[in-house]
Order: C-alpha cells, then sequence, then structure tokens
C-alpha cells in the first residue's frame, strides 16, 4: 500500500511540474469575442521600428505594420504554405493550392482590423494578439481586376479621414503585390447603401492601380485576393469581396489563423528580425 502511494504521490507530482511548464510557456489573452485562449510565450522576435497600427493609423493611409501583415499574407500564398489549409472538402474538389500565378497573387487588409502598434524592440505573440484581437482565418478571394478596382474603390470611401470618417475608414485596405492611387479630391460616387458606414461603388473615379507585382494591371485578368474570413463574407465595405467569392467557386476560407501566418512569416521569412525594409512607408499606396 505504501509503495502504491508512493507512487500516486511521484504521479502527481509529475503532473505539478508538468502543469507549471506548460503554464511557464503559454499565456493567456481574452479576445474580441470574449474567448480566451492560450499564446505561445516562447515566441520573441525583434522590430527595430515601432510598427504603426494604434490612433487609426491604418485607416489613414499605408504603414509599416500594414505593409508587413500584408506581406505575411502574400508570402503564405506565393510559397505554397497555405496548401496545407485548405479545408477537407476543398481538397476533395481539387481546390487544394492557389490557382493563379505568383504575379497574379494579391493581399488585401482592412485598416480597421490592426488595432495596436507593435513597440520597437523585442515583442512576442501576446502583442500581435493586441494587434489583431479576432480569431480571423486566412481566406482566398478569386476577383478579376475589375472587382479588385472596385473593392478598392469601396474600402476607400470615407478618405481622408477625420473623426467623422473614422468608423467608415475602417475599411481602407493595406496593401502586398499592388500598388494604388486613391484621389481624395474627387467625390466618392455613393450608390446603394451598405452597411451602417459605407455605400456600393455607383461608379469609380477615385482608384487607380498602378501596378501590379510590378506588372501591368489587367481589369479582364483574374487574381487571387489573400485577406480575411469577415472580408470574404463581406465586412464593412467588402461587398465587392463577397459577391466575387459567390462567383468564383474556387474561392474559400482556410483553415489558417491569420496570427500563425503572420507570426510564421516572421518566424520563417524574416528569422525574427523585422529589419528596415519596414521601418518606413514603402510607397505602396498614395492618398492625395
Amino acid at each position: 500500500m505504501k509503495m502504491f502511494e508512493k507512487a500516486i504521490a511521484m504521479i502527481l507530482a509529475l503532473c505539478l511540474v508538468c502543469g507549471l511548464a506548460v503554464s511557464a510557456s503559454a499565456v493567456t489573452f481574452t479576445d474580441a469575442h470574449g474567448n480566451e485562449i492560450e499564446l505561445d510565450a516562447t515566441l520573441e522576435a525583434y522590430t527595430g521600428a515601432v510598427l504603426r497600427g494604434a490612433d487609426h493609423a491604418a485607416r489613414k493611409g499605408e504603414t509599416n505594420l500594414g505593409n508587413l501583415w500584408t506581406d505575411a499574407l502574400r508570402w503564405f500564398a506565393v510559397s505554397g504554405k497555405i496548401n496545407e489549409y485548405f479545408e477537407e472538402d476543398d481538397v476533395t474538389a481539387g481546390n487544394n493550392s492557389i490557382a493563379v500565378d505568383a504575379d497574379h497573387i494579391v493581399a488585401l487588409w482592412n485598416g480597421g482590423n490592426l488595432r495596436a502598434d507593435v513597440p520597437e524592440g523585442k515583442f512576442g505573440a501576446e502583442q500581435l494578439a493586441q494587434v489583431l484581437p479576432y480569431p480571423n482565418k486566412v481566406a482566398v478571394v478569386y476577383m478579376t481586376g475589375a472587382q479588385l478596382k472596385e473593392a478598392l474603390e469601396a474600402a476607400s470611401q470615407g478618405l481622408p479621414y477625420t473623426e467623422e470618417t473614422a468608423a467608415a475608414c475602417a475599411a481602407f485596405m493595406q496593401a502586398s503585390g499592388l500598388g494604388y492611387t486613391v484621389d481624395t479630391a474627387r467625390e466618392y460616387d455613393k450608390g446603394e447603401a451598405y452597411g451602417e458606414h459605407w455605400f456600393k461603388a455607383a461608379s469609380l473615379s477615385r482608384v487607380t492601380v498602378e501596378d501590379v507585382n510590378g506588372g501591368d494591371f489587367d481589369p479582364e485578368a483574374l487574381y487571387a485576393v489573400i485577406t480575411s474570413n469577415a472580408n470574404f463574407n463581406g465586412m464593412d465595405a467588402s461587398y465587392a469581396f463577397k459577391a466575387a467569392a459567390e462567383e468564383h467557386e474556387k474561392s474559400t476560407i482556410t483553415t489558417a489563423v491569420v496570427r500563425d501566418v503572420v507570426w510564421m512569416y516572421i518566424a520563417e521569412e524574416l528569422n525574427s528580425v523585422i529589419g528596415p525594409e519596414y521601418g518606413e512607408y514603402q510607397g505602396r499606396i498614395a492618398v492625395k
């Protein structure tokens, strides 16, 4: 009996040690939906500059955090790593990779979903969770160039940013793989009301797509837009995303969690060091 009791005590002690080890390597974070999630506290990276997301920075124009975030999403697709995250039904149907060439893959991310700065110096998973406190998944939306341009026009309707237009500017898109200009001197042509703060675009006049991955923009070409499940489903001003997703059957929501993908990019592609290429804005988006 004593040997049995000793064995039980050893097992309990081992469980306690294991439990402490697990808790020491994890931190609990409550997301914007009130869900408690565990983050890996051992993750660590370094940035040489503040990555701007606080104070609605990403709703006003291009930011270095927006560049990093969208670069991570585009890299995830172009590298082929996304292929492991297609739903089983997609894979069964043969939809298990991006269906266009790399020069037709772009990434868009709405500025309203970049909520905090990443401070200069060391940071970890908790800082990324503060930037995006939502459990967003990576989505692929196939759009023609014309649909893509309309999506950018609608997303930019709140610009120029003011306190009165802050909510509408949540839809403004950070970008990787394309450059575009928003001419705020031209009035947005409001069509049908869409949601609380937005209108569909009755015509396209404010946005000019300057290039796609260094090449010419083609309104007739098919592009793969890497974004979030929220935009896929038409959040904010993203009605064009929703319509395109319904039209192009290979559009899909993957199982990949966006924060995990961003961290994967930082660790694997940047070797956990965010260098001077993200210290300044890169001229991807011009708001005139």
